[in-house]
């Protein structure tokens, strides 16, 4: 596929044009996963741009996700104070608790977005070992997975056909289950409840301990459980803000913050500056994706994702169980 080829736009129905509006020479596309794949798979997005000069974008922080060039230059993403790239063909965003910025010369990037439950399907290894990093995707996940998606990619001629390539790809990788779906799954509902921030609190509702909460975070989400809710709380208020411009007006903001100077804190953790240094930043695709997202897949970003099935009643177990190890997909 060829960076021209790229129309933009989606395969699901009922969303205007308007959605995918960008500047000249770029393009955006959103669609949805076969429903089969929607609890472990939280969409696809691709960007396109014609322009072969270095262009700077900033990025919410967000959980894992698979990433693939095509008919692009170098790209390189910084994440805090490291740099990673220019990436290899086919990439593993680890989790994030940080807004990362990347640097692209034109061409298509395809974007996965995975959820806790698709990792804890695909892998044994621990989602916490890619903490705020950028690793080869065969590295992380293996070479077939990254083979397969490179070479299914570059034999298209249209956008379109995207959608169908990545559900055939990933149509038979989350067949074996992990015996904690049902808990994974209810703290993914809980990461995003507005006023849910106290890690007790979850164990609670989760009928866990906290030393079993945290080792269930770090493995499948990437990070400790406090450090993930407070990222959720603040990625809601922050896109209330944004959504209607109100940058000023902290009554938006999630009902757990004691004031506006909390949420500020907050935002020089996860953004590094504040909401409106942010936002005046390189964000043209961060802001128009927020926008199309939202219409094509229901949450702006994919940090906010919920789980797509209502999250079954957590039975609790002996505290010496632990995460049963699953075979690579």
């Amino acid at each position: 596929m060829r960076r021209e080829q790229v129309r933009g736009g989606t395969n699901s129905n009922s969303v205007p044009p308007a959605a995918f509006a960008m500047p000249a020479g770029m393009r955006m596309r959103y669609d949805l996963p076969d429903e089969a794949l929607s609890d472990y798979l939280t969409g696809y997005a691709i960007y396109a741009s014609d322009d072969p000069t270095p262009m700077l974008n900033w990025y919410l922080p967000a959980p894992a996700m698979i990433s693939v060039l095509i008919d692009a230059g170098p790209l390189t993403v910084s994440v805090g104070n490291h740099r990673f790239g220019p990436l290899e063909r086919a990439s593993f965003y680890g989790p994030t608790s940080r807004a990362f910025r990347t640097e692209t010369r034109g061409g298509i990037a395809v974007g996965i977005g995975l959820s806790a439950l698709g990792w804890s399907r695909l892998t044994v290894r621990s989602a916490g070992d890619f903490h705020n990093r950028v690793v080869p995707l065969g590295v992380a996940l293996g070479p077939d997975l990254s083979a397969r998606l490179i070479e299914g990619l570059d034999a298209l001629d249209d956008d379109a056909l995207i959608k169908p390539l990545l559900d055939t790809v990933f149509a038979r990788v989350f067949d074996v289950p992990h015996p904690r779906e049902d808990l994974i799954r209810a703290f993914t509902a809980l990461t995003v409840t507005d006023g849910v921030i106290e890690m007790k609190d979850v164990a609670d509702r989760l009928d866990i301990p906290t030393h079993e909460l945290r080792r269930m975070a770090t493995r499948h989400f990437g990070m400790p459980p406090k450090l993930l809710l407070r990222r959720a709380r603040f990625l809601r208020s922050f896109i209330s803000l944004i959504r209607t411009d109100g940058m000023a007006d902290y009554s938006k903001i999630d009902s757990s913050y004691f004031d506006a100077s909390h949420f500020l804190r907050d935002a020089g953790t996860f953004l590094g500056t504040t909401p409106r240094r942010f936002i005046a930043s390189d964000t043209v695709f961060l802001r128009a994706s927020l926008r199309a997202r939202a219409m094509v897949i229901g949450a702006p970003t994919q940090a906010l994702h919920e789980a797509t099935k209502t999250a079954a009643t957590v039975q609790n177990r002996p505290t010496g169980e632990r995460d049963r190890s699953q075979p690579n997909a």
